[in-house]
């Protein structure tokens, strides 16, 4: 594995390996004055109170106005976001998007009257302002959307109420992501030779694929025993969050929080408990996976913080950050010309935030698209890097196609659809590898390196929503969510996934104080059914050619213009069965069972 190299400082580090923030304003000072324009918004769309269902001419200026509200408040709130996220620690920018946040909710606040309004109008009333606006039409989806919303939507009063509250509501998932990516220090561990490894939620990942146990154990402990001692803060941040999805899902009048987070993207709450039924139907593979694990790594016991290393580790290699663009263009190539050429452009202009800095937000994001894409990474020149950067692209190409073919009114597609062209990305690249290799040892790791991401986005992620649903079921009893309780019901979780073939340490009951999604509002189970279509895609545009691959354009270019469901239709995927679930689950047991003869 590549060796960990020191975390330096942002001021540091190549402008060449930075995004391009100057594309969205060419300073701070050219935001804060951008900052004050907007500032009229709130008053522009207050004025819009009373009137936008007296006729079609106010209700499409009342539109448009929404339209030129997104474009240049969402480029204030990622010049904002980005700078925010290069240094979480830097409180000029703290600052700044806290400013930002001010003012998305005084235009929220401005704009309560608006939903109320346009569901007070009658059916044949907007029929009639279609035909006497046809400008209009354009917004109709986005109308049908609105008051498709009729029941959960309340009084003009309560509606500013709720707007104002927005504020407050955001705060545990701001508070804990400040706590877990800025305050929190673990302490640093040493290899085999005295050097000294910094231990960061960035360099966690890398540790754990350490070939050194001594160091992955250590790594693991570090990690979990200082998150151990700050569970209960941790879980008042979930309980605040949790509480507040409950308050808004009651003041809407929706059954549960699971209802009303669905309802919001037009997703059947069917599909979320067909793919956790799915999951456990299909343990049995992911049981065989650590048995074998287990057996191939010839340890007597298997523990947590073995999971990540490969099981072929001699057959790693370190891929630096430009080797690795190289490969992922060639195993994308599949996809067109022109999508190679919006891919290079990216690789080319600095769209993408490559390597981790101190004080820079872990992970890895795409986010924004006006003027383009900027993407997130703390490259760390490993294989798991490279698909990495091939998954984030891949959104980023998404939200390209969606809003080169969309208006704005309609260019933002919903999450439920959002993992879909960052996993095909992975399982192309994935394919292409296996194809342009004839050693058994390499394709064995490949494998293997396929199976990790399977296992790490399927089943680790139906966990995960399996226990989104757990804390929130629980709070909606009236109960708190207690330290003691989420540990317990985490640690029985990862019991039953992972089987008997390993020991479950108990500091894996720590492990869902570092998820920042659980603040997502049940969002990783699209993961996992986004991975599930994506195989589906992926196989298709390989055995099928250009018309796959028209199809599959399709559906990137049709941002949110028809629900979700009826997207990946075009892309030729019907996610109202369990169907590409299963087929997914089982070509992980087909994978399984070629790894198994491999390692023979």
């Amino acid at each position: 594995m590549a060796k960990q190299k020191s975390i330096p400082k942002r001021s540091e580090v190549e402008k060449q390996y930075t995004w391009a923030t100057e594309d969205l304003f060419a300073s701070d000072a050219l935001w804060e004055e951008a900052l004050e324009a907007a500032k009229a918004y709130p008053e522009k769309l207050a004025a819009y109170r009373g009137r936008i269902s007296a006729s079609a001419e106010e209700l499409l200026g009342y539109m448009q106005l929404n339209d030129e509200i997104q474009v240049k408040v969402e480029r204030l709130g990622n010049y904002a976001m980005r700078k925010s996220d290069e240094d979480t620690g830097n409180s000029f920018y703290q600052a700044m998007k806290g400013k930002i946040m001010n003012l998305y909710m005084t235009i929220e606040s401005a704009d309560s009257f608006s939903t109320p309004e346009l569901i007070s109008i009658p059916d044949d009333t907007m029929e009639a302002f279609y035909n006497a606006a046809p400008g209009l039409r354009l917004y109709s989806r986005k109308i049908s959307k609105i008051r498709h919303f009729k029941p959960h939507t309340l009084s003009d009063a309560e509606e500013r109420i709720l707007a104002l509250s927005g504020q407050v509501g955001a705060a545990p998932g701001e508070t804990a992501s400040a706590f877990r990516n800025a305050d929190i220090k673990f302490p640093s561990i040493k290899d085999a030779d005295g050097n000294e490894l910094t231990v960061t939620q960035g360099s966690f990942v890398p540790l754990m694929e350490n070939p050194d146990v001594n160091v992955r154990k250590a790594a693991f402990e570090s990690l979990y025993h200082t998150f151990a001692q700050f569970k209960n803060t941790s879980a008042a941040f979930l309980d605040s969050q949790v509480k507040t999805l409950i308050f808004n899902a009651q003041a809407r009048n929706y059954e549960s929080t699971l209802h009303a987070a669905l309802d919001r993207t037009e997703v059947p709450v069917s599909v979320y408990h067909n793919l956790i039924e799915a999951v456990h139907n299909n343990l049995g593979y992911l049981h065989r996976y650590v048995e074998l694990r287990k057996k191939l790594t010839g340890a007597e016991e298997l523990h947590m913080y073995d999971l990540y290393t490969p099981i072929v580790a001699d057959a790693d290699r370190e891929i630096p950050y430009e080797e690795a663009k190289q490969i992922i263009l060639k195993a994308l190539a599949p996809l067109g010309e022109d999508y190679i050429a919006i891919l290079k452009e990216g690789f080319e202009n600095r769209w993408i935030d490559v390597y981790e800095n101190e004080g820079k937000r872990g992970g890895a994001y795409s986010s924004c698209g006006d003027p383009h894409p900027y993407v997130l990474l703390n490259q760390k020149d490993t294989l798991d890097s490279m698909f990495t950067i091939a998954h984030e692209m891949g959104h980023s190409l998404h939200t390209v196609y969606s809003m080169k073919n969309q208006p704005v009114c309609q260019a933002d597609y919903v999450i439920f659809v959002a993992e879909i062209a960052s996993t095909c990305n992975e399982v192309l690249l994935v394919r292409y590898l296996l194809n342009n290799t004839t050693d058994k040892r390499e394709r064995a790791y490949l494998i293997n390196h396929f199976l990790e991401s399977f296992r790490g986005t399927v089943y680790r992620q139906t966990m995960f929503a399996e226990f989104e649903l757990f804390m929130n079921r629980l709070a909606e009893t009236g109960a708190s969510l207690t330290a003691d309780a989420l540990c317990e019901k985490y640690y029985e979780l990862n019991r039953q996934y992972f089987g008997d073939a390993i020991t479950v340490d108990p500091e894996i009951a720590y492990e869902w104080e570092r998820i920042p999604h659980f603040f997502y509002n049940f969002y990783v189970f699209q993961y996992a059914t986004g991975f599930s279509a994506a195989c589906a895609i992926a196989n298709r545009i390989l055995t099928e050619g250009e018309p796959a691959v028209r199809d599959y354009k399709k559906f990137l270019s049709a941002g949110g213009s028809m629900d979700p469901i009826s997207i990946l239709k075009l892309a030729g995927v019907d996610m109202t069965t369990a169907a590409p679930i299963n087929e997914a689950l089982k070509l992980f047991g087909d994978l399984l069972d070629e790894m198994e003869e491999l390692m023979k």
